[in-house]
């Protein structure tokens, strides 16, 4: 068994947790000086101390692990891109970086990322003088990715409160308004216009749309002003009433009324976890708030010891637990991909949305797979032939370059308006674990999780993937020598020279 060294990690985890050596050092009961030596990599972790620390911090085993660097490293490459292209570092180097020292090669992306959006906007001629920042929409994917897309004070508060209330499937919609309104003084009302699917609010009521009807009031055949600007829904507080599209389904009736609760019962709370990565006042700041807000509506609508219970107990089938809860595919998979709570862990996924462009909408993980910000993603990843056939759910054992193992279930989504003729919005939803999890899920029956062989080969995008012998490949290598010849061709697109040795 190779020993385990990550000094840096855990000196860097200590730091964050604001303990000296000496409290850690007590905490895991060794001695200050044993615990020295393994921040200085003098001394491997030890699997006891590893299961202390994971009990501890409750931080998956794999933390530790060298595997843990892999997404660190594929950001690395992709911010460093133009430095590997002239063979100024190469994958060895970065590996080393990503591993001893983390908080430099963050520093490093960092730093890479806003030279390229300099470079970038200096060819479009947008130069300002400063390098463009990130979006605030790309700084709140990285709030929830640091976070391994679990808030566990959020989680705790909103699984308190659906206890509070009387949370139950079949119950949601009634629930959450009889809250809102007695707790609030809120009227809700529905707005007149397009109607959801009659299977859903016809004369024979939805099984999970019970006791709704009660709290709302119909604005009847006069349109509201708010229903012109195609609004979903609408909160106003000066009248304290909240207007729901008569298009919403009941599933995202429920969790639009949550995510208003959310603002109005934990509106400091929110403003203090956003606070944690950003400015108040600022557009990262107010997004971070609605992304914990939906957060915590996904974690009130959806308990989750119980809606742990529930997964564990039909091995993730999604379908089953869409229909046992009455909201969507994408809403369940989201869900599922936060369930990481201490001593109570679910499958640790990666979610991820994405057109049939390739554009990449969402993207969370609780696992080490990285998703690319290069611009494309890989042709050979199963998310994209989940179009070709949207009525199932395509599965797909997956290799990264490291050698990591995948298994991915992704499916279709399409979301209308509801007039005829105007355009919708389609996605595949991609939910994906390691290997070494795959069991626990309905997705694997009949795999042959062991088999190597019977993996699909995918990398990170085409610009900064590893694999050299890729058909598919879209563009050249970094930091390899192409081979150019008049007289001969390679199926391959792009072929290297031979002996090259760089990265």
């Amino acid at each position: 068994m190779s020993k385990t060294y990550a000094g840096a990690r855990l000196r860097r985890l200590r730091e964050e947790r604001r303990m000296s050596q000496a409290e850690l050092a007590r905490a895991l009961d060794i001695s200050p000086s044993y615990l020295n030596q393994m921040e200085h990599d003098s001394r491997p972790l030890t699997v006891p101390v590893l299961l202390r620390l994971t009990e501890t911090f409750g931080l998956d085993p794999g933390f530790f692990s060298e595997r843990d660097t892999t997404r660190l490293v594929a950001d690395l490459r992709e911010a460093l891109a133009g430095e590997i292209a002239e063979s100024r570092v190469s994958s060895s180097d970065l590996a080393e970086l990503a591993s001893r020292m983390p908080a430099v090669a963050q520093v490093l992306v960092g730093l890479g990322r806003r030279n390229q959006a300099l470079s970038e906007r200096l060819a479009d001629g947008r130069d300002t003088g400063h390098a463009a920042p990130h979006s605030p929409h790309e700084e709140i994917r990285d709030f929830f990715y640091r976070r391994q897309n679990y808030l566990h004070e959020t989680d705790l508060a909103a699984e308190h409160l659906a206890a509070q209330i009387g949370i139950r499937p079949g119950e949601v919609i009634g629930t959450l308004a009889a809250r809102l309104t007695d707790a609030h003084g809120v009227r809700l009302t529905t707005e007149a216009g397009d109607r959801p699917n009659p299977q859903y609010t016809g004369g024979r009521p939805h099984p999970h749309d019970t006791g709704s009807r009660p709290h709302f009031h119909d604005t009847g055949s006069r349109p509201h002003p708010h229903d012109t600007d195609n609004r979903l829904h609408h909160y106003d507080a000066t009248t304290r009433t909240l207007h729901l599209s008569g298009r919403l389904r009941p599933g995202q009736r429920a969790f639009r009324m949550a995510t208003q609760l959310a603002l109005l019962e934990y509106g400091d709370d929110l403003d203090r976890r956003a606070a944690e990565d950003f400015e108040p006042g600022s557009p990262a700041h107010a997004l971070a708030r609605i992304g914990v807000a939906h957060y915590f509506a996904a974690a009130l609508i959806l308990p989750y010891t119980a809606f742990h219970a529930a997964a564990e107990e039909v091995r993730y089938d999604i379908e089953r637990l869409t229909d046992r809860y009455g909201l969507g595919y994408e809403t369940v998979c989201h869900r599922l991909s936060t369930l990481q709570r201490p001593r109570l862990r679910g499958v640790p996924f990666s979610f991820v949305r994405v057109d049939r462009a390739g554009n990449m909408s969402k993207r969370q993980s609780a696992s080490g797979f990285h998703f690319s910000r290069a611009g494309g993603t890989c042709p050979l990843w199963n998310v994209y032939e989940a179009f070709a056939a949207p009525g199932r759910i395509h599965v797909q054992i997956a290799e990264m370059p490291d050698g990591q193992r995948y298994l991915w279930a992704a499916r279709v989504v399409t979301r209308h308006r509801g007039g005829w003729g105007e355009p919708g919005r389609t996605y595949a939803i991609g939910l994906g674990c390691e290997i070494r999890h795959a069991h626990r899920l309905v997705y694997s029956d009949g795999l042959d999780l062991a088999n190597t062989a019977a993996a699909t080969p995918i990398g990170m995008g085409c610009r900064v993937c590893e694999r050299l012998d890729c058909p598919q490949r879209a563009a050249p290598p970094l930091g390899r020598r192409l081979r150019i010849d008049q007289n001969s061709s390679t199926f391959v697109p792009y072929p290297v020279e031979s002996g090259d040795g760089a990265g």
